[in-house]
């Protein structure tokens, strides 16, 4: 299966789960998840919430940032995967000057 995110629009999301700031994603959905590649803006963040039915699988491509997982916060950066497990709740903050860019892709099971 191909999927051309040069086909799905952008669309920007202020205050994603009562975070703060805004951020801008691609969403491709499917009955088993969700792939997502997306910015949170400078001084952007996506607030905590559970995962009561997936994985939430973050994939840092650039910029730098922090995720709390459980009470137990993370440093993000390139390269670095964050992974939130079914139950879970979690939070990821933008804590530099540019785009926090990550590819999400949230697993149901």
């Amino acid at each position: 299966m191909r999927i051309d995110f040069h086909e799905i629009a952008e669309v920007r999301v202020p205050g994603m789960n009562q975070g703060t700031g805004e951020m801008s994603a691609k969403i491709y959905r499917s009955e088993n998840g969700k792939i997502i590649p997306c910015r949170i803006h400078p001084g952007g963040s996506i607030g905590t919430h559970r995962h009561l039915t997936s994985d939430d699988i973050n994939f840092i491509l650039s910029g730098t940032g922090k995720a709390v997982c459980d009470g137990e916060e993370e440093l993000l950066g390139p390269g670095i995967c964050h992974i939130c497990k079914k139950g879970s709740e979690h939070s990821i903050v933008n804590t530099g000057d540019s785009d926090l860019v990550l590819l999400t892709v949230v697993v149901e099971r």
